[in-house]
């Protein structure tokens, strides 16, 4: 009995270790492969007094209410490989900053140095700046996707 329970698992881990699941497909060549749309959940989140936390959803609308609201990621460390896309839909400043501690920062993804533990996110036309004038802190963003290495958040625009 002993040698048909150790084969049955050996079998459906084997099994397991090489799935690959497929949508829409019948031969999926990664380990999630869509062929067709892709949603995913959408949180707008209203400023408040102090800061408020971004810690669900993947697109998240940001909406500051008053000049330099804050709005927070979680600690890097925690969520590796958690992707966030974040727009400000505001004429306000947003100010996005992490837990973590004043080691996390942000990197640019055409920056080899790290940025600051803080990027601030608002229209070029309010401020009367470029995008050109702070390549390396946000200013003049409207959205940004950023991703936990596990260390610190990586930012793409």
């Amino acid at each position: 009995m002993k040698i048909y329970l150790f084969f049955f698992i050996y079998v459906f881990g084997f099994l397991s270790a090489f799935s690959q699941v497929g949508i829409n497909t019948s031969n999926p060549v990664s380990t999630l492969d869509i062929n067709g749309n892709l949603s995913v959940k959408h949180v707008a989140l209203t400023g408040a007094g102090s800061a408020t936390n971004i810690n669900d959803g993947v697109y998240i609308s940001v909406n500051p209410s008053a000049t330099n609201q804050e709005f927070k990621l979680p600690d890097p460390a925690t969520v590796p490989g958690r992707v966030y896309f974040i727009r400000n839909v505001s004429s306000f400043t947003a100010k996005i900053t992490m837990y973590g501690g004043v080691s996390k920062l942000f990197y640019f993804a055409k920056s080899w140095t790290g940025s600051s533990a803080q990027i601030y996110m608002y229209s070029s036309d309010s401020c009367g700046c470029t995008v050109a004038d702070h390549p390396n802190n946000g200013n003049g963003y409207r959205s940004l996707i950023v991703l936990s290495d596990g260390s610190n958040w990586n930012v793409f625009n």
